[in-house]
């Protein structure tokens, strides 16, 4: 599980997404895999991301 960046608490899952991010220097873009998570802690939200791949 991902820890929250502001209390270092475990962050709950609540979506996944994917998208398009920048070109690189070669022009190759990379699909991110994008997590949503919710703080227990200090009721705040966070993204995380959950993977990458050249596409």
């Amino acid at each position: 599980m991902p820890k929250c960046p502001n209390c270092g608490a475990e962050g709950k899952f609540r979506k996944q997404w994917k998208m398009a991010g920048r070109p690189d220097s070669h022009g190759k873009r990379m699909q991110l895999e994008i997590g949503l998570y919710d703080c227990p802690k200090c009721d705040k939200a966070f993204r995380v991301v959950l993977g990458k791949k050249k596409i």
